[in-house]
């Protein structure tokens, strides 16, 4: 006989939302490792002691690690789903009876207490320390790169940057705007390079003009992560232009802020060619001590058959290069009465080899054909340079790129899994908070995936 389901009334329910969360649930899972302890201390400066009370702040962030978490874009959608869903309500200790807030509160705290608290930043620390804490961080070897995360700009409401200025940005009004307006001294941002992109977005000014390989031009930001190369922890993210000089910049402003806050310095670097320059590279060696598993820009060796500069010989002790036939080659071969002649000025140095000796020489050929002498270069932070060659013959090395493959996977599941594949939020500061949330977001799922709570339950069984 065929079964019917009745649903019937009852005046009391015995429900217990505890029992109705799976044990091995993601949320559960995370719960156990996000840190909230700090959050209201930092906020208390920024409430009044009087008025009603307001909606919890806690409510708001674990509502937004959801978010995160579990790919939703949407925060109507988000309102939504914890209001259905039981294990969204247990993780944001609504109970049963709880009244989702409206998804306008989230842009009310966004813009004014959580930015000016700076509280997502001390959330996404406090998931690093409790990496720390579950020992997921060796801090030997880091890895850092750059993503594109396409802006929430339209090219077809754009306009010519021969037509954008200060004065234009001012009367567009609106609060991507005013943010542009001040991060023009930023290096992240409007100082990171003096060339201006081809369009500029009146909804979004700071997002960049660009393309990635095999693909049409559109507005972006660029995602910066330091990671741990041990078990792919996020160390720092940094928000900046889709530039080279912007990334650059954001991995030294990423180590120094990671060796303050945690007190840890890496013994090696690895990163690709884009911050293989040789400022980047001195600043590394020089000043970090860090050893660079990074591929050098270099524009010095030569495909027409003639000797390149790698096939001279440098003799630091009297600041001379030594050509293949035995021939010196130097930068200043007298005396000069004004001693600021002599003086490096911290640009590129050139050495030159007598044109009598070139002339004369049975490799002239194969070493300066159309020239009457030869002369090489010597760029700036050569020695740095030449370090980083040296680095790049070791086994090490060959380690270090297939651990900075982890940074790329970690962009993969950032797309692919939550779901980031365009901002939502505009402006440098919408920017900066998508990253962060999406870097908590994914040091908790790493939490959760390394440090069960069910496989610690068994052993300690």
């Amino acid at each position: 006989m065929m079964g019917t389901q009745d649903a019937p009334a009852q005046l009391f329910y015995d429900f217990d939302l505890e029992r109705h969360v799976p044990a091995g649930h993601m949320l559960r899972e995370i719960d156990r490792f996000l840190d909230m302890d700090g959050m209201r201390e930092a906020l208390r400066p920024f409430y009044s002691s009087l008025g009603r009370p307001s909606i919890d702040p806690e409510l708001i962030i674990r509502m937004l690690v959801i978010g995160y978490v579990m790919g939703i874009r949407s925060e109507r959608r988000l309102c939504d789903e914890v209001h259905l869903n039981l294990a969204y309500r247990w993780f944001c200790r609504l109970g049963l009876e709880g009244k989702v807030p409206d998804h306008s509160t989230f842009s009310r705290h966004r813009h004014g207490k959580f930015r000016d608290s700076d509280l997502l930043r001390k959330v996404f620390e406090a998931t690093v320390e409790r990496c720390l804490k579950e020992d997921l961080v060796s801090g030997e070897g880091f890895a850092v790169d750059a993503s594109l995360i396409p802006a929430d700009a339209n090219k077809t409401r754009s306009i010519a940057a021969s037509d954008w200025n200060a004065d234009v940005a001012r009367k567009a009004g609106n609060r991507a705007a005013q943010e542009y307006l001040e991060t023009l001294d930023n290096a992240a941002f409007g100082a990171a390079s003096p060339v201006q992109p081809k369009f500029v977005a009146k909804s979004d000014p700071a997002a960049q003009w660009t393309r990635a390989d095999e693909s049409r031009p559109y507005f972006a930001y660029a995602t910066n992560y330091l990671i741990d190369t041990k078990s792919s922890v996020i160390m720092d993210v940094e928000a900046t232009r889709a530039i080279r000089q912007a990334e650059v910049g954001a991995s030294r402003t990423m180590l120094d802020r990671t060796e303050k806050r945690f007190g840890i310095r890496p013994e090696w670097l690895a990163a690709d060619t884009a911050y293989g320059n040789a400022e980047n590279l001195g600043w590394l060696v020089e000043r970090r001590s860090i050893i660079p598993f990074i591929p050098v820009i270099d524009k010095s060796e030569r495909t027409d058959g003639t000797f390149s500069r790698s096939d001279f010989e440098w003799d630091e002790k009297n600041d001379q290069y030594i050509c293949p036939e035995g021939q010196a080659l130097k930068q200043f071969r007298r005396n000069y009465s004004d001693p600021n002649r002599g003086k490096a000025t911290g640009g590129r140095k050139k050495y030159r080899a007598l044109k009598a000796t070139c002339q004369t020489c049975p490799s002239k050929d194969i070493c300066c054909p159309k020239a009457e002498a030869r002369y090489v270069t010597r760029e700036p932070h050569e020695e740095a340079r030449e370090f980083a060659r040296a680095c790049r013959k070791t086994k090490a090395y060959k380690i270090s790129r297939d651990k900075r493959k982890k940074v790329e996977m970690l962009f993969a599941h950032l797309k692919r899994i939550l779901n980031l594949t365009r901002l939502r939020l505009r402006g440098p500061n919408g920017a900066k908070d998508e990253f962060l949330l999406a870097a908590i977001a994914q040091n908790l799922r790493k939490l959760a995936k390394l440090r069960p709570q069910c496989v610690q339950k068994e052993v300690s069984a």
